[in-house]
């Protein structure tokens, strides 16, 4: 096959964050494909047909992808932040997996982006600087009685916590119950930093207490870090937040 598909992270939004190689696969796209607001990120440009779509259809975008790669095009499939986190790398290959079997014959490659969790620890100091892990408060896709259990072992698990997708509309409530479950486990003083639209011109980073994030506002372009027992804060000047890091080394239990 001629064509190659390439799936592109877009980083947080600021054009400093996009790689060179991620820029270069956007440059030799004839197409691309994505979600509405991320496909506004690209440059227009002449030669280049864009496929902007809502959200809640990776797979069928990922299909069309696949098909318009499969007829000879150079197609570039974007995602905010890095591809392979809670976003399009894994539709794109979940329909490899289950679609034509021609498609595993495809030219396709995964350009890495700055996921919103490294572009949040990056502006809040090093609170990842311990172990950690991501996960998604949806349950679109799975339902949240498997959130809950996953948060409430990491969280016992003394891991540095990062919350995707944290809240929507159809989903007013799911922050407010993670963050009771992580109030029943970790210490009141517990620091939380909430990280909006990092690196955008609305950007809003807010540290505070576990006590007190519940009462914190969010949205779904909003990172919630919930950190550790090993997180400290470092105060700074008066309107400042403070820097937050993650001490790398663990005490014996």
């Amino acid at each position: 096959m001629t064509g190659s598909l390439t799936v592109v992270g877009l980083g947080p939004g600021d054009p400093d964050l996009l790689t060179d190689s991620a820029r270069a696969a956007l440059d030799r796209a004839q197409d691309l494909i994505g979600y509405i607001p991320y496909v506004a990120r690209v440059p227009e440009r002449p030669g280049l047909v864009r496929h902007a779509s809502d959200n809640r259809v990776e797979i069928d975008r990922a299909r069309h992808a696949l098909e318009l790669a499969a007829s000879g095009r150079h197609v570039a499939v974007v995602s905010g932040g890095d591809p392979g986190v809670f976003a399009m790398a894994a539709a794109v290959f979940e329909a490899v997996d289950h679609g034509d079997p021609a498609w595993r014959q495809l030219a396709i490659t995964v350009e890495p982006g700055i996921t919103a969790m490294l572009a949040a620890a990056a502006r809040l100091g090093a609170p990842l600087g311990g172990d950690f892990c991501a996960l998604s408060l949806s349950d679109n896709l799975k339902p949240w009685e498997v959130v809950t259990a996953r948060l409430e072992a990491v969280l016992r698990a003394d891991l540095v916590v990062a919350l995707y997708n944290p809240i929507s509309k159809a989903r007013p409530w799911q922050l407010g119950a993670a963050l009771e479950i992580a109030a029943g486990i970790r210490a009141a003083e517990t620091p939380v930093a909430f990280a909006r639209a990092v690196r955008r011109p609305d950007e809003a980073i807010r540290v505070m207490t576990l006590a007190e994030a519940r009462e914190a506002p969010a949205d779904m372009a909003t990172l919630v870090l919930i950190g550790a027992s090993t997180t400290r804060l470092i105060p700074r000047g008066v309107g400042q937040h403070p820097f937050v890091y993650t001490a790398r080394s663990v005490a014996a239990r």
